[in-house]
């Protein structure tokens, strides 16, 4: 059966049933005074209420007591009064208004509703409940044809899996897209996300955040230009000036994207990253084309028996030998893993970190370059891999590896396991006079961020610039032993003790062939030395 056409276009208000009705003539024309189960209809829409007065020339209504208005397709409004404008078809209601499409109910002390495109606006505070979703607000509009919408000013959204408030946000009651247009806080049992435009599929739990936007978990906070979030997975990509913030073990990473695991907790920086690590008034900044980083494992601890300063010397060459071949294998499997890792992680565990690629580093008291580097959190140990090269004050450090035992961002001890390198510029630069220092191992030991001696062992050789009491030059020593302890005073070697097995010469100055006085690995590499942490960030 066909259904037949909506009359209403017609505009004429007709009424089919009221207890009373008396005819009343006023300036503006005839009146028409219902009372008593007063039910009337336009088109295919149908009122009812307690008592009206119709205007039978303007075709405008008021209607008081048990307002129902009730249309095709299953709309019902309710309310206590009614105003309406049959020609355009708008009303206005107040008292105890009730607005429903069947599924999704809305409630206010007034409503604007237009019959026609089946809107209802209100301007004195309202509620919209749809399922287990309420949302209230201020002002606010509702199309129960599109299921779309709108509230502005002081907006609440209360759902058993997240929370909202904004000032400004949109809501369609049938796909659950919650719209922000303005500042907007969302929160769930795992995080919290701040935005001021975008969307949240509330039923997939997917965000997208296309202006300026963060989210927070826990200690762990990112910040971004665009911002990208599955509640489902935990994946999240940040784009466009990112911050990554861990505000227990006060790290921040800067960066042009990032993506992050809530779950696993695993974070992949790209384009320009930087991390500093604070420690009091210490701060140290890492730069690297690219940086991993994930909480560590917890490890099983195993004893060992009155280990030799030797025993320790070897197992930390094989360590760092062994850590600079794997690196780059386990940052390739790390970063496909990110987004496929559904186990949960502990967000409290320390962090390692993980660069690669022209790593530049940068203190006070310590600056570096290298192809790659590792830090754990856990042991405060840093691993610099790949052509390392390590500065501090006047002196430059090589070696196949370099680690550097911290104190969050205060290096305490420095150990080179394989082909160690001290070189020390003595003098002018113009003279071009080097103090130098190699052997197999070398050991540093830093005192309040200053490197105050050297242990190298064992195939030990030194060139050394000796000076009288004056700072005037006496000689060149050079020297060989199986093990050297190289001391330094403000920032410069003030002695060479030869331990085991010394030979050594001095050859006075005017002497010696100075341009020849270089040790078998000699390289100075201050053009690539970091100036400022400023450098880091371009």
């Amino acid at each position: 059966m066909a259904t037949p056409a909506d009359s209403s276009k017609n505009v004429i208000v007709n009424i089919l049933s009221a207890t009373n009705s008396y005819g009343i003539q006023t300036d503006t024309g005839l009146l028409q005074r219902l009372v008593g189960n007063v039910r009337l209809q336009q088109g295919s829409t149908t009122m009812s209420c307690d008592s009206a007065y119709l205007n039978l020339v303007t075709n405008n209504m008021e209607a008081f007591g048990n307002v129902q208005i009730i249309q095709a397709g299953g709309t019902q409004v309710n309310s206590d009064y009614l105003r309406y404008r049959g020609n355009q078809k708008l009303a206005y209601l107040s008292g105890n208004v009730s607005l429903t499409d069947g599924k999704s109910n809305l409630w206010s002390e007034n409503l604007s509703y237009d019959l026609n495109s089946k809107i209802g606006t209100y301007q004195d505070g309202g509620t919209l409940e749809s399922e287990t979703t309420t949302l209230s607000s201020k002002y606010g509009s509702y199309n129960t044809q599109t299921k779309d919408a709108r509230f502005r000013g002081d907006v609440s959204v209360t759902d058993p899996k997240y929370d909202v408030t904004s000032e400004d946000l949109g809501y369609n009651t049938a796909t659950k897209l919650v719209s922000f247009f303005g500042p907007s806080v969302v929160v769930n049992d795992q995080s919290e996300l701040r935005t001021s435009s975008g969307t949240y599929d509330s039923k997939n739990e997917i965000a997208h955040f296309n202006t300026r936007s963060s989210m927070q978990q826990d200690a762990q906070y990112i910040e971004g230009d665009k911002l990208d979030y599955n509640r489902t997975t935990g994946f999240g990509q940040a784009n466009g000036q990112v911050i990554v913030i861990d505000t227990v073990k006060k790290s921040t990473l800067w960066c042009g994207f990032a993506t992050y695991n809530e779950r696993s907790h695993q974070l992949f920086a790209t384009q320009n990253p930087v991390l500093l690590s604070v420690n009091g008034q210490d701060s140290l900044y890492i730069a690297a084309d690219t940086f991993y980083s994930a909480p560590e494992k917890k490890l099983a601890v195993k004893s060992s028996t009155n280990p030799t300063q030797k025993s320790n010397t070897t197992r930390e060459s094989k360590e760092g030998i062994a850590k600079e071949n794997t690196t780059q294998k386990k940052v390739e499997q790390n970063q496909s893993k990110l987004s496929n890792d559904s186990a949960t992680a502990d967000s409290t565990a320390p962090r390692y970190f993980i660069g690669y690629h022209h790593v530049r580093i940068w203190s006070d008291s310590l600056q570096g370059v290298c192809d790659s580097i590792s830090y754990s959190q856990r042991d405060s140990l840093m691993k610099m891999m790949g052509n390392p090269i390590a500065w501090s004050r006047e002196s430059q450090i090589t070696g196949d590896t370099i680690l550097l035992y911290t104190d969050s961002s205060s290096v305490r001890k420095l150990f080179v396991p394989n082909n160690a390198l001290l070189v020390s510029r003595s003098g002018p630069e113009k003279a071009q006079l080097y103090d130098q220092v190699q052997g197999k191992t070398m050991t540093g030991y830093f005192v309040k961020n200053k490197l105050e001696k050297m242990v190298v062992f064992p195939s030990a050789e030194s060139i050394y610039y000796s000076k009288d009491d004056h700072g005037a030059y006496i000689g060149v020593v050079q020297a060989e032993g199986e093990r050297m302890t190289v001391f330094f005073e403000e920032s410069n070697i003030k002695k060479i003790l030869i331990e085991q097995d010394p030979k050594q010469t001095l050859t006075p100055m005017n002497k010696a062939n100075l341009p020849a006085m270089r040790l078998s690995r000699f390289k100075w590499f201050q053009e690539q030395r970091p100036n400022s942490k400023e450098e880091l960030f371009q």
